[in-house]
């Protein structure tokens, strides 16, 4: 088991980053209780070019600077003004590629996910969507900018590697704007996670 380094996150394949975080396991550390789950659902974000990306265009505002950082920080943002999503910014500084962590398979702290999510844990809705899952972990606006190398929320390596046939892939959720890009098979999910949405 091992914590994942910067240099992970500054890799410019952020498809690559999106489909390798399968298996990996997200970690929170929040008023001293530790929660973690396994990703099984992940969306690419790709940048300037990318009519998803809320730095399209090379939008830069106060909200998305963490985007424009060097891989290796969260970007965290509230959709809707009721849920909190995790981005995991990649690539280099001004750069601005990201993976949303769409679901999590429950690990650790199942107890204190419980209390935050209000669902029982065998449950898909207990942490499947990208907002039922930072809830689960805690996440919130605190969380924004913050580094996954520190101690607060990281992601490790435990040597879990799923091999093509049982990874899906599939158009990102709830993008309809983004026009052309919206069919774009940028959603990658564990086939046999009944976390992830299929």
């Amino acid at each position: 088991m091992s914590k994942l380094p910067k240099s992970y996150y500054n890799n410019t394949d952020t498809l690559f980053l999106a489909e390798d975080l399968l298996g990996k396991v997200l970690y929170t550390q929040k008023d001293d209780l530790l929660t973690g789950g396994r990703i099984v659902e992940t969306e690419a974000y790709f940048g300037v070019m990318d009519k998803a990306s809320h730095a399209f265009n090379g939008k830069r505002t106060s909200r998305t600077e963490p985007m424009y950082r060097e891989g290796g920080v969260a970007y965290v943002y509230l959709c809707y003004g009721i849920h909190h999503l995790l981005n995991i910014v990649t690539s280099g500084a001004a750069d601005p590629q990201c993976v949303l962590i769409r679901s999590i398979e429950p690990l650790v702290g199942i107890d204190v996910m419980a209390l935050r999510r209000h669902v029982l844990p065998e449950k898909p809705s207990f942490s499947n969507g990208p907002g039922s899952a930072a809830k689960a972990l805690g996440i919130d606006a605190s969380f924004n900018d913050a580094l996954l190398t520190d101690d607060r929320i990281w992601i490790e390596d435990q040597g879990l590697k799923y091999n093509p046939a049982q990874i899906g892939k599939a158009a990102r959720i709830g993008i309809a704007y983004a026009q052309e890009h919206a069919a774009l098979p940028l959603r990658f999910f564990v086939k046999e996670s009944k976390y992830a949405r299929k």
